[in-house]
């Protein structure tokens, strides 16, 4: 057999054999031949006993975990399956997992943070860390009992390898399954005190799937008599359909979806095409407001917001015996900055999908989701169909970063296939991807700050004002929203500020806001850390002995900081000659982070060359993969901290592709080195909590570089991306 090398077909030296596959009706992997099978395989299937919500055992040994969260590339089935494997001494080659399919009216598959089952907010693991570990550990001593009742005579303990023992004779879980299914389970349970699979760099259970090709992501799906659709949207955000062809040519179905058109045809390259012919044709009724979505008049309106004194602003957290201000008034030495970031894209890889069949009774959804039991409220408002009538299934996700949360996508497949009577598969066109997002919300935010005669932090007076989430999704009554995306990384900061006040003020702006990686933290770090850099160069002193002396007693955040001092050689070296070092830290997530990056200058444009990092995010389940995510947070936050932009001309987005909204190149790349804490601590989260730290890392040493401070993002807007 000849050896196919993956990285010769990426620049084009290979030859591939594709092998068409689809999707029954019940989501399963199929191959031409109609056997069903699992990722990576053509074996029949063998008969399978479940146990519980989450646990299936099949007549192999083989033991298949069903998980809530979406695996968006973050490792969630690898992490979730480490503590199942703990607590029933699995070996590693006898796991998978696969996404659960939702139940209703209750879900065992919801986050038990948010009682829903959605994904987002680094939270799936402290969600489910100690839940996965219970359902785990009540099935292990469901089997046990299992093996007492059919052996009474015999002491049964756990063994590895998905089996129980007594030293002589062994039983496999396949042989135990069936009757312990039947037993009631106990009432109580003690976890694993061992640590042979948690801890452990053990490989992504998703991994080859995605190499080999077999896995399933939402645009891969495939169901038998389906057709393809994509859809037009109107070019200002906000307008609708005033009319539209009936007909067009190719096209076996428009269907009106109120702020789009949705194109039915044979296949997405036809459908798109259609779309893109019809945009000229169609008549929109563009909102009343147009003028006030401009990125000129958001940012004006939010500027004159931070400086007014007659706005009465949201506070949300005050500490000292007086009044932040009134403290600042008597401070000696004082900082006032003004920190500005854009709205960004999400720009995932794979654009927006979803596949739907919907019948008279009954609604089916193949999505790459973030929120299936939000799927599930929507369809059924679409439909009319009850919730128990809808089926969500769960696929890969080729990125979600908090776009595919949100239900737009999901909508217009659900309303196009009620309209044709078939199952319909919508793809947008990267141009609608961009032009038609829930972007980061803006942000203007205003740092005073004051030190005493001894130049200690006496003071810090900070107002964010930007679009709120909360208020334009109206999830809060009136006008006081316990907004995720105002304040959080501002709020319940580590350092020992006597005074301070944090308030929070809407730009009523209504450009659609959705939830972007890292959220508030993503902007609210960036000014917080920018301060902090500043005042201590106000202050004289090392910007990592500054924080230090501000986190004294926390010995987690000064772990993160020794961690990443020892890392990157901050005390004890200088950066190489034309370089220099900047650095942030970050409570948020439930873990603490510290960051420094080494920056030069490169034709007068900045170059990356090294990311240092420290996490301690409480107990480490996969080191491997936690170094990947926050490596991955790191690429992500280097794109939009340099060139990640979207302006906005009465309504209409500046972006259409890749080309002009600049992301990392591979060669620009730097060397991260990444260190994680050893703790005990509950899991905290990762996913998101590499993003913030970068922007104030660079900006921090640009000035140390440059003698400049920036404190508006990005550093080169406008930026292109030739070729594309």
């Amino acid at each position: 057999m000849t050896t196919v090398d993956r990285r010769a077909i990426l620049v084009g030296g290979g030859a591939v054999l594709v092998v068409p596959v689809t999707l029954a009706a019940s989501g399963s992997l199929k191959s031409l031949s109609g056997a069903t099978a699992s990722a990576g395989s053509v074996a029949a299937p063998v008969p399978a006993t479940t146990l519980g919500a989450y646990l299936q055992i099949d007549g192999q040994n083989k033991v298949t975990l069903f998980v809530g969260p979406s695996e968006m590339g973050q490792g969630i089935m690898t992490g979730l399956a480490q503590l199942a494997a703990e607590e029933l001494m699995l070996d590693w080659s006898q796991v998978s997992v696969e996404h659960a399919v939702p139940k209703f009216p209750t879900n065992p598959y919801s986050n038990p943070l948010f009682g829903l089952q959605l994904t987002g907010g680094s939270t799936s693991m402290r969600g489910w860390y100690l839940p996965m570990r219970k359902a785990a550990a009540t099935a292990r001593e469901m089997l046990l009992a299992a093996a007492a009742q059919m052996s009474p005579n015999i002491a049964w303990r756990l063994a590895q390898g998905g089996k129980v023992t007594d030293g002589a004779n062994s039983l496999l879980f396949s042989q135990l399954v069936e009757t312990a299914a039947q037993l009631t389970p106990p009432a109580s349970v003690t976890l694993a005190a061992t640590r042979n699979a948690i801890g452990q760099r053990l490989p992504r259970t998703d991994i080859p799937a995605k190499v080999n090709g077999s896995a399933i992501f939402g645009i891969d799906v495939r169901v038998p008599g389906m057709v393809y659709a994509a859809v037009v949207h109107c070019p200002t955000l906000g307008g609708t359909v005033a009319s539209m062809p009936a007909t067009a040519s190719g096209a076996t179905a428009l269907v009106n979806l109120g702020n789009g058109v949705g194109v039915v045809a044979s296949d997405t390259w036809t459908a798109q095409r259609i779309a893109d012919s019809l945009a000229s044709k169609i008549k929109w009724t563009l909102p009343a407001n147009t003028g006030s979505r401009d990125s000129a008049t958001i940012r004006a309106a939010g500027l004159a917001l931070l400086a007014s004194t007659t706005t009465v602003p949201h506070v949300y957290e005050t500490t000292g015996a007086v009044d932040a201000a009134v403290a600042l008034a008597n401070a000696p030495t004082k900082i006032d900055a003004t920190y500005e970031l854009p709205y960004l894209a999400h720009a995932c890889m794979e654009v927006l999908n979803c596949t739907a069949s919907v019948t008279s009774t009954s609604c089916e959804i193949w999505a790459p989701t973030q929120g299936q039991a939000l799927n599930i409220f929507t369809a059924s408002a679409i439909t009319g169909l009850p919730p128990t009538a809808i089926t969500v299934h769960t696929t890969f996700l080729g990125g979600g970063l908090g776009r595919k949360f949100d239900q737009d996508f999901i909508g217009e497949a659900v309303k196009i296939s009620k309209a044709v009577g078939k199952p319909v598969k919508l793809t947008w066109s990267r141009k609608q991807d961009f032009q038609n997002d829930m972007y980061r919300p803006c942000a203007a935010i205003r740092v005073q700050a004051g030190l005493d005669a001894d130049k200690s932090l006496s003071a810090m007076l900070y107002r964010n004002v930007s679009p709120s989430i909360n208020i334009q999704r109206n999830t809060k009554p009136g006008n006081n929203p316990e907004d995720t995306g105002a304040v959080a990384g501002a709020t319940d900061m580590p350092y020992a500020i006597p005074n301070r006040r944090i308030e929070f003020v809407p730009n009523p702006a209504d450009i659609p806001l959705g939830y972007w990686r890292s959220v508030g933290e993503s902007y609210n770090t960036f000014a917080v850390e920018s301060a902090m850099d500043e005042l201590a160069l106000a202050a004289g002193k090392d910007p990592m002995a500054w924080r230090r002396s501000l986190l004294a007693g926390n010995s987690r955040a000064l772990g993160v900081l020794d961690a990443v001092d020892a890392l990157s050689g901050w005390s004890v070296s200088a950066a190489p000659a034309g370089s220099a070092r900047g650095l942030a830290f970050l409570k948020g997530f439930g873990s603490y982070i510290a960051l420094v990056a080494q920056i030069s200058l490169s034709s007068g444009k900045i170059k990356v060359g090294k990311m240092f990092c420290a996490i301690d995010c409480g107990v480490a389940v996969n080191p491997d993969q936690i170094e990947a995510q926050v490596q991955g947070g790191i690429v992500h936050g280097l794109s939009a901290t340099l060139w990640g932009q979207v302006l906005f001309n009465a309504g209409v987005p500046n972006v259409s592709n890749f080309n002009n909204y600049r992301v990392l190149k591979l060669n620009e790349m730097p060397a991260v080195s990444v260190a994680i804490v050893p703790s005990t601590e509950a899991p905290g989260g990762v996913g998101e909590t590499g993003v913030p730290c970068v922007a104030p890392a660079i900006a921090n040493a640009y000035a140390r570089l440059t003698g400049q401070r920036v404190r508006t993002l990005p550093f080169y807007p406008g930026a292109t991306m030739g070729g594309l």
